[in-house]
């Protein structure tokens, strides 16, 4: 027996972490060839009390458990770096963090020893994608103001709720990042 809602995204007593994960189910329901998604995470009870019409449009009631809502922001545009487009956010003080999900090629740990000296980024790109051990994967990483950071991986060959991987510190690039959007 497996401990999933009735939404299938896996229980977990963090509320950083059941954000991530309702992120990451949220992404799986898109599927697959999607764009990177950012969004506001806003504490659950103010959303309720300073906007009950948008709470109410996001199906939040009185009763949600939830002390954090996922709130998807405008399109990331994809013609501009992630870096620089992540530079040109400011949060207002009622988001009290973010989190993207973004889909990238990746290969194993053992990749890095075959690959080519000298390529610039759009060559690596290519190679990584031509590499036979390449996996496609999904990376849902969330922020907090304070500096806590959660993330999710979802491989598409294992593309199973149950088969997401969650910590810390498996994407510390983006999650630095993010943070870095709530910087002054």
């Amino acid at each position: 027996m497996t401990n999933l809602p009735v939404d299938g995204t896996p229980l977990a007593a963090d509320p950083l972490t059941r954000a991530v994960l309702e992120i990451d189910e949220y992404a799986a329901g898109i599927g697959w060839d999607q764009p990177a998604r950012l969004f506001a995470l806003v504490d659950t009870a103010r959303l309720r009390n300073e906007e009950p019409a948008l709470a109410a449009q996001l199906g939040i009631d009185e009763n949600a458990d939830a002390s954090l809502t996922p709130v998807e922001q405008d399109e990331v545009p994809p013609t501009v770096a992630l870096d620089e487009f992540l530079g040109t956010i400011a949060w207002p003080d009622a988001v009290a963090g973010c989190a993207m999900t973004v889909e990238r090629l990746m290969l194993p740990p053992s990749a890095e020893e075959s690959v080519p000296a000298g390529m610039d980024e759009d060559a690596l790109a290519k190679w990584v994608a031509e590499h036979p051990d390449r996996q496609e994967v999904r990376m849902t990483v969330a922020v907090l103001r304070d500096g806590r950071r959660e993330s999710a991986l979802r491989l598409r060959e294992k593309d199973s709720t149950a088969e997401v991987l969650t910590g810390a510190d498996l994407v510390p690039g983006l999650a630095e990042a993010l943070t870095a959007t709530f910087e002054e």
